[in-house]
C-alpha cells in the first residue's frame, strides 16, 4: 500500500517544500503518442465542459503531502468536483478528490511502469477507472485496454470497453481513440469537426433554400399562386 498517512500530517503550508510543475521532460516519446493525448484530452474537455469536472493533461499529479517526489504526470486524468480553473499540478490533498479516470497512452518502453507500478499505484489511490492506449499495438495487441475498482477496492478488466465514469464507449480507431455516448451513441466530435459539420449544415440549408426560390419563381409564370 501507499504510505501516505505520516506525511499528510505535514502542513501543506510549509515555505521550503516545493512542487514543481514542470520537469522539463517532453510530453511524450512520439509524434503520434502525443497526438493521442492531446485529442482525447480535447475531446474529454469538450464533453465535460458543462460538469464539475477538470481535464488534466501530463501535469503532475501529487499524492503524498509533504513529499515532492511522489508525484507521476498521468498522460489524461479527468477530476470531479473540484473548481474548474487552470492548474499548474494537482495535489490530492488541496483538491480532497481523487482521480476518477486516468487514460495513459503507452508503449513497449513504458510496459513496465504503466502495467506495475502505475496500475498499483492507481489501484491502492483509488482511482475509479485505469485505461491503457497502445496507438502502435506494441504490446496491447486489442491497443485499448481498461480496468475499473470492484466492491473490494481491486481493478478488474473491462470487457465492454465502457467507461461508467463518462458514460463513454471508447474503441480504438487507428492511431486515436474514439468516444461514443452511451445514452445515443453518437461519436463525440472536436471542436473543428463541429464547426465543419455546421458549415455544412447551412451550406445544405441555403442550396435547399434557392432551390425552393427556383421552384416557386417557375411555379408563379406558370401563374400559380403561392401563399408567402
Amino acid at each position: 500500500m501507499v504510505a501516505i498517512t505520516e506525511e499528510r500530517s505535514l502542513s501543506s503550508t510549509t515555505p521550503d517544500i516545493i512542487y514543481p510543475s514542470s520537469d522539463g521532460e517532453p510530453l511524450a516519446e512520439t509524434q503520434q503518442h502525443v497526438s493521442a493525448i492531446l485529442f482525447t484530452f480535447g475531446l474529454l474537455r469538450l464533453y465535460l465542459q458543462n460538469q464539475q469536472a477538470v481535464v488534466f493533461a501530463d501535469q503532475f499529479f501529487y499524492y503524498i503531502e509533504g513529499n515532492p517526489k511522489a508525484r507521476v504526470a498521468p498522460d489524461v486524468m479527468v477530476v470531479f468536483d473540484i473548481t474548474k480553473k487552470l492548474y499548474g499540478n494537482y495535489k490530492i490533498w488541496e483538491g480532497m478528490q481523487n482521480p476518477a479516470i486516468i487514460i495513459e497512452v503507452t508503449s513497449a518502453g513504458t510496459k513496465d511502469t504503466d502495467l506495475n507500478f502505475k496500475k498499483t499505484l492507481y489501484e491502492q489511490l483509488g482511482v475509479t477507472e485505469y485505461w491503457l492506449f497502445d496507438p502502435y499495438g506494441e504490446w496491447i495487441t486489442e491497443q485499448l485496454r481498461g480496468y475499473r475498482l470492484n466492491a473490494a477496492g481491486i481493478y478488474e478488466p473491462i470487457t465492454d470497453h465502457c467507461s461508467q465514469i463518462l458514460q463513454l464507449r471508447l474503441e480504438a480507431d487507428e492511431y486515436l481513440i474514439s468516444f461514443y455516448r452511451l445514452d445515443n451513441g453518437a461519436k463525440l466530435r472536436t471542436l473543428e469537426e463541429l464547426d465543419t459539420a455546421i458549415h455544412e449544415a447551412e451550406q445544405r440549408a441555403e442550396q435547399e433554400s434557392q432551390r425552393a426560390n427556383r421552384l416557386a419563381e417557375k411555379l408563379r409564370q406558370l401563374g400559380v399562386e403561392i401563399d408567402e
